[in-house]
């Protein structure tokens, strides 16, 4: 069974940084995909990151893209997400989540990933 446990989220202000992080359990941890989701009150779960199994290829929302950055560290089980620049439109809870497969490119695709962290929260004010 894969846990993922996010952790890093909080309130910061408009303009301001922070950097989630994901924890994996399970030894398979560096041959899968990761992603970064998120949701808003009210909203639908949306796309962030996504990160390939070695690093090599990343993949970006329109909405992020330039002030996100998704990285991971295969010997600590461990995918970060560095968020810079935040907009009040940032909050939301964030999930990190498992690609079903070892195959295949980066995707957006909720349907694509298997295992899911329980969120972390992020809150930007004006």
């Amino acid at each position: 069974q894969v846990q993922l446990v996010e952790s890093g989220g909080g309130l910061v202000q408009a303009g301001g940084s922070l950097r989630l992080s994901c924890a994996a359990s399970g030894r398979t941890f560096s041959s899968y995909a990761m992603g970064w989701f998120r949701q808003a009150p009210g909203k639908e779960r949306e796309f962030v990151a996504a990160i390939s199994w070695n690093g090599g290829s990343t993949y970006y929302s329109t909405s992020v893209k330039g002030r996100f950055t998704i990285s991971r560290d295969n010997a600590k089980n461990t995918v970060y997400l560095q968020m810079n620049s935040l907009k009040p439109e940032d909050t939301a809870v964030y999930y990190c989540a498992r690609k079903k497969y070892t195959s295949g490119s980066n995707s957006n695709s909720g349907d694509d990933y298997e295992y899911w962290g329980q969120g972390t929260q992020v809150t930007v004010s004006s």
